[in-house]
C-alpha cells in the first residue's frame, strides 16, 4: 500500500509532516484539504482498517457526525485501491431533490421527461470501472432504495425513460450520519439494502472524541491558510489551544477549520489570543461570567460554585488587560498581591505571559 503514506509536496511545510507522520494523505490530489490527520488511537485505527480494505471490493459503509470527514476517508479508499486510476464518482443523496437524484444516478434517455432534450450517462455509468461514493445514502427515498440494491446485487440498471439494460463494474462506498439500524426500525430505510451496504463499516469518531488530535490540526489549517492568504499567523496561545482541545466542536473537523481560516484571515499575524476568538468558543469554555447557575433538584455545591465564578472573573480580567495584574487587580477592584494569590490558588499562574 505505498500510496498510504504521506506527501510532503502537499504542504507548504513539511515540517508539520516530519513532526506529525500519521497522516493520511491522497497523494494524487494536489489541495492540502484532502489529508486526514490524527495521531489518536481511533484514528490510527481508522488508518489501520482503510488500509486493509482499499485493495477489496466490498462494499464499505462510512458512518459519522456530520464535518468529520467521511468523503474524505472515501477518496482515500479509492486511491489506495486497484481502481485508483479510474473514476471517483461522488453524489450527495441528500442535496438533491427526489425526482432528480433517479436521473443522476442512472441517466435518462431522451423524451423521458419534461426537459429531457438529450440523454444523459448517470453516476453509475460514469464511476464504471471505479467507485462511486454515495454520500448521506440515509437521506435517500424507499423507491430509489430499491433501484440501488438491485445495482449492488446484480450489477445492471436501466436509466429514467429507458428499456435497455447497463451494466457496470463499480466498487461501491455509501455514507451516512444517521442512525441507519434504527431508520430500518422506523420503517424509514430498507433492512435489506442496510446488510448489502453493512459489508465492510468504518466508524469515524467524533472530534470531541479525540481531542489529542486537535493541536495537530489546528497546526495543519494554519499552515494551510497561512500559504493560501499569504498571513504569517504564528499559532495560537497557549490558553486558546486549551479552550481549542476542550470545546465540544459540534461541527466537528470541518468546524475547526473553518474557525482556524477565519482566524487567520481576519488576524493575519501575531499568536491568537482568547480575545481573538469567536464568541462562542468563549462562553463555552468559562470565559464569561457563570450567571446561568441555579439550583437544580439534585442541589448544587455552593462553594464549588462560587470557586469557579470566582476563577472565571480572574480569566476575563487577565484577558482584558492583556495577563497585566496590576491593570486586572484594578477591574476586579483588588490589590495586586490579593490577585497573584488567587491566582495561584486556583492554579491558572500557568497561563500568564
Amino acid at each position: 500500500m505505498q500510496n498510504l503514506a504521506v506527501s510532503k509536496t502537499q504542504a507548504p511545510n513539511s515540517d508539520l509532516f516530519e513532526k506529525n507522520p500519521m497522516v493520511l494523505a491522497q497523494l494524487n490530489d494536489a489541495d492540502p484539504c484532502n489529508a486526514i490527520i490524527g495521531r489518536s488511537d481511533k484514528m490510527q485505527a481508522v488508518f489501520d482498517l482503510v488500509e486493509k480494505v482499499a485493495d477489496s471490493d466490498s462494499t464499505i459503509l462510512i458512518t459519522g457526525e456530520t464535518g468529520t470527514g467521511k468523503g474524505l476517508v472515501a477518496k482515500a479508499i479509492h486511491q489506495n485501491s486497484n481502481r485508483k486510476n479510474k473514476p471517483f464518482i461522488s453524489i450527495n443523496c441528500g442535496a438533491i431533490p427526489e425526482n432528480l437524484l433517479e436521473s443522476e444516478l442512472f441517466g435518462h434517455v431522451r423524451g423521458a421527461f419534461t426537459g429531457a432534450t438529450v440523454s444523459k450517462s448517470g453516476k453509475f455509468e460514469l464511476a464504471h470501472g471505479g467507485t462511486i461514493f454515495l454520500d448521506e445514502i440515509g437521506d435517500m427515498s424507499p423507491d430509489l432504495q430499491v433501484k440501488v440494491l438491485k445495482v449492488l446485487e446484480e450489477g445492471e440498471f436501466e436509466q429514467v425513460g429507458g428499456a435497455k439494460t447497463i451494466k457496470v463494474d463499480v466498487r461501491v462506498i455509501a455514507a451516512t450520519h444517521r442512525d441507519l439500524p434504527e431508520e430500518v426500525k422506523n420503517g424509514n430505510f430498507r433492512e435489506d439494502l442496510f446488510y448489502r451496504l453493512y459489508v465492510i463499516p468504518i466508524g469515524l469518531p467524533a472530534l470531541r472524541d479525540r481531542r489529542s488530535d486537535i493541536p495537530y490540526l489546528t497546526s495543519y489549517f494554519i499552515q494551510m491558510y497561512n500559504y493560501r492568504n499569504n498571513k504569517k499567523l504564528d499559532g495560537f496561545s497557549k490558553e486558546v489551544l486549551e479552550i481549542m482541545v476542550h470545546y465540544p466542536w459540534p461541527g466537528n473537523v470541518r468546524e475547526l477549520r473553518n474557525v482556524v481560516e477565519r482566524l487567520v484571515v481576519l488576524i493575519g499575524s501575531g499568536k491568537i489570543s482568547v480575545n481573538d476568538l469567536p464568541k462562542e468558543l468563549k462562553a463555552a469554555n468559562g470565559y464569561q461570567a457563570t450567571q446561568s447557575l441555579e439550583v437544580t433538584d439534585d442541589g448544587i455545591c455552593l462553594n464549588s460554585a462560587v470557586t469557579e465564578f470566582e476563577k472565571d472573573l480572574i480569566l476575563q480580567s487577565l484577558e482584558k488587560t492583556k495577563w497585566v495584574k496590576n491593570k486586572a487587580a484594578k477591574l476586579l477592584q483588588l490589590n495586586r498581591t490579593t490577585l497573584v494569590e488567587k491566582i495561584k490558588r486556583h492554579r491558572i499562574q500557568q497561563y500568564a505571559s
